[in-house]
């Protein structure tokens, strides 16, 4: 999609992720790609099975931050929010929450803490 002539999706604009909830055991990881010379865009959406981190895994796709730049944060985020690792991502580590933070809080089971390092966390 990058390098092939008449596409050349040369900009990744979103990478966003979407739990479907423990019921579906599944998860998205959706990309919005733009064609800057061509000016069309195209969305992807990967289905992954959704895994809890409780049973040692996390939901895993292949990093694309090796084609397009902008992947490096949307991936780091989507892992920080959703616990969806991104294989081959050159520093797959929390971007938003602090790096001891316990779960994903956009996951649909996560449960909030009532205190992060003796302090109320407020919702």
């Amino acid at each position: 999609l990058f390098s092939t002539e008449g596409l050349y999706f040369d900009f990744l604009s979103c990478l966003t992720a979407v739990d479907n909830g423990v019921e579906a055991a599944t998860m998205e990881v959706i990309y919005h790609l733009f064609s800057i010379p061509y000016q069309h865009k195209l969305c992807i959406k990967t289905i992954v099975s959704r895994s809890t981190p409780t049973e040692g895994t996390l939901p895993s796709v292949p990093s694309v931050s090796h084609i397009w730049r902008t992947a490096n944060w949307h991936e780091r985020e989507a892992y920080d929010l959703l616990g969806i690792e991104f294989i081959g991502h050159p520093d797959m580590r929390r971007i938003l929450l602090p790096s001891d933070w316990e779960g994903y809080p956009l996951r649909k089971d996560y449960t909030h803490q009532e205190k992060y390092h003796g302090i109320r966390v407020a919702y």
